[in-house]
């Protein structure tokens, strides 16, 4: 290895030194790459093996990928949906000497996919519009923090199911800038604008390559994160107005905003100058409301709307054990954690387990015994409804954890029926 080397890292991980950094990334070798779907990108980026872990090599200029590396460190301190920087690789020479770009690397995000390799044929309306509503949730939260992107793109975003919608996690912050106090309302309008052209751009390729629903309008779907944006944003940051009489409007206000996942630091409340009206507004502090309270009753780390899913669940399962006991919450989570969620998680193969997230695997087999009891007018019993989400859907799906295949394209191939008796694992 060139003396000139340097590697810095916020992880200590020996393996970053035995990858071929004297090499061009485009020529690393085969054994050293992990063959996972990624976006367009304008630089050469690879994901690569590095000991039990995969990571993204990104080459680029010296100065960006410090710029970048210490931008995503602050994005994820402040716990923003971001990819987790890993090291910077400056220094970089090759066999005969000559300078080689500087290297970013960030860990991959298991379960997370660029969004042209989602669908392994077209992408379908009700698709298309979840992305949409994903990214507008990414960038509200991201201008909450005071973060302007610069550059808002599908292609500059990964997608992780969420309950049957999708969480949107930054991945190119290297345009980014995080601005003292606030947003001013141009700098927000101006990365609606850049997300309307450039979402519009990528569906409109995906148009013209035969991969998007003929009912689908890209102009429609990029001018609906606009909409979501502004309708999210507002009900975060926005006043209201209402008369004093009307007080229990401030603990609604509250709920609301619960219910959209986020928590609230503090609500400013002022009186007009007759004293008969209220204005209030929020000052939000954090999203990730439910998944604070799963983690905290069970142990379990899910996405939002996987961790209402499954809050949900729980709700019922102690109003249908103790429906007229005041019990403490913690007990009864305890119960429904050994009782329900484990034994439906164990009782998946582990040849399946890399499939989806366990959470979302939970959330598809509530649905999954659901419809079943919905058609059989009855309440399909635990084993029975885990054994036929395994058999009907589970093992028809592709391997979300680490799917390989081509850079930009989807996996058509379903995986192989497996001969198990799923039934004695419950």
């Amino acid at each position: 290895m060139a003396a000139s080397l340097s590697i810095t890292s916020s992880v200590v991980s020996p393996e970053l030194f035995e990858l071929p950094w004297d090499r061009p990334l485009e020529k690393w070798p085969q054994d050293t790459v992990a063959a996972l779907p990624k976006g367009i990108s304008r630089h050469v980026v690879r994901f690569i093996h590095m000991g039990k872990h995969i990571v993204a090599v990104k080459e680029t200029t010296e100065a960006l990928a410090i710029r970048e590396y210490d931008m995503l460190r602050k994005l994820d301190r402040l716990d923003v949906p971001c990819v987790e920087p890993v090291a910077i690789v400056s220094g970089r020479l090759d066999k005969h000497g000559e300078a080689l770009p500087t290297a970013l690397v960030t860990r991959h995000l298991r379960f997370s996919l660029p969004y042209r390799a989602l669908y392994s044929q077209t992408l379908r309306p009700d698709t298309a519009t979840r992305f949409a509503d994903a990214l507008a949730v990414l960038l509200v939260r991201l201008h909450i923090v005071g973060f302007f992107w610069g550059d808002v793109s599908l292609s500059n975003t990964l997608f992780r199911r969420d309950a049957g919608s999708f969480a949107a996690y930054l991945v190119d912050a290297e345009t980014g800038e995080l601005m003292p106090g606030s947003l001013s309302d141009g700098q927000r309008e101006n990365d609606l604008e850049i997300a309307r052209i450039n979402v519009a751009g990528e569906l409109l390729d995906l148009q013209a390559g035969g991969r998007l629903d003929e009912d689908i309008d890209p102009v429609a779907i990029a001018t609906s994160i606009l909409n979501s944006y502004r309708s999210l944003w507002n009900e975060l940051t926005g006043w209201e107005s209402f008369d004093q009489s009307e007080r229990w409007r401030i603990s609604e206000r509250v709920q609301r905003l619960n219910q959209l996942g986020f928590d609230i630091e503090n609500l400013t409340i002022s009186s007009d100058d007759s004293g008969t009206r209220l204005n209030i507004q929020p000052k939000v502090v954090d999203a990730g409301h439910h998944t604070r309270r799963l983690l905290r009753l069970t142990g379990i780390d899910a996405g939002e709307n996987q961790a209402r899913r499954l809050l949900n669940d729980l709700d019922s399962f102690r109003a249908l054990r103790y429906p007229d006991d005041d019990v403490d919450e913690e007990m009864v989570a305890h119960e429904w954690l050994s009782e329900v969620y484990d034994k439906v998680i164990r009782a998946i193969p582990r040849e399946y387990r890399g499939k989806l997230e366990a959470a979302e695997i939970f959330h598809q087999w509530l649905e999954h015994r659901s419809g079943r009891s919905q058609r059989e007018d009855r309440d399909v019993p635990l084993k029975e409804s885990v054994a036929s989400y395994i058999e009907e859907v589970l093992q028809h799906r592709r391997d979300e954890a680490l799917i390989t295949g081509p850079p930009t394209e989807a996996i058509t191939l379903p995986n192989p029926t497996i001969e198990v008796n799923w039934r004695d694992r419950v």
